[in-house]
């Protein structure tokens, strides 16, 4: 009876690296998503925590300031860079004033 071996471990490939990262910007995966995520600026207190949640990093923080209506000032503003957005919704959950509404796509 012939015994088949298993790979040792050196020969697994590295997990986890990214050999090349600046080519994660040539490849948009925001086709991906039937609903998209809608931030109300005026209900947005800056907490950042959708931008931190964001597995894809689709959230951006500008140095854009914003006055609400009530006349609050923001000196950033967050925003949905929609081309990675796969819309996953982590951020509308994640939002502790439900800022982040998540709206179907093409809708």
């Amino acid at each position: 009876m012939e015994s088949s071996k298993m790979p040792g471990w050196k020969s697994l490939p590295i997990g986890g690296a990214i050999i090349n990262p600046p080519t994660s910007l040539e490849y948009k995966t925001g086709t991906w998503r039937t609903f998209r995520p809608i931030i109300d600026q005026e209900k947005c207190v800056r907490c950042r925590l959708c931008w931190a949640y964001c597995p894809d990093g689709a959230i951006i923080e500008l140095d854009k300031e914003y006055v609400t209506k009530a006349g609050r000032k923001y000196s950033v503003t967050y925003e949905i860079n929609y081309d990675y957005c796969k819309g996953c919704g982590i951020c509308a959950h994640e939002c502790p004033v439900k800022a982040i509404t998540m709206v179907e796509e093409g809708g």
